[in-house]
């Protein structure tokens, strides 16, 4: 008799405690894609003359990794008139967006003017994470 209801409070005790582990597992293997970013660049130089152009050297420095992460480029320029070009490619236009292939890469920007020109590039993931670099450029004349 003793040993019935020993082994009875085992099984009760055991199933007591599997019910209240049960409810905290979570069959769902929880995977991070969204991670923050930063672009790093060189110093730019500020003067340009009119067809001059600036190497502005950018690295996308990633806090995570996830394999399925894309990352595009778009730009604006608010003020004056230049080109920017991707790694020497062809010539961007305003606002429309441009996988990038690789971490490490490089802008070229045009002065097509002799007055102060801005720039903003947008670095944005397939999760909405965005960040904004913005250059100014003032105009160099020959002398």
């Amino acid at each position: 008799m003793k040993r019935k209801l020993v082994n009875t409070l085992w099984a009760v005790g055991l199933l007591a405690v599997v019910s209240f582990c049960l409810p905290a597992c979570d069959r769902e293997l929880e995977v991070r894609q969204a991670y923050d970013f930063t672009l790093e660049t060189m110093p730019v130089q500020k003067d340009l003359r009119r067809g001059e152009t600036a190497e502005i050297r950018c690295s996308l420095k990633r806090a995570g990794r996830f394999a399925g992460a894309r990352y595009t480029l778009r730009y604006f320029q608010s003020e004056g008139k230049g080109m920017l070009r991707l790694d020497k490619g062809a010539a961007l236009k305003p606002n429309d967006r441009y996988p990038l292939v690789r971490e490490e890469f490089r802008l070229y920007y045009t002065s097509q003017m002799l007055a102060r020109q801005t720039i903003d590039v947008y670095i944005e993931d397939n999760f909405g994470v965005m960040k904004r670099l913005t250059f100014d450029f003032n105009s160099k004349r020959d002398d």
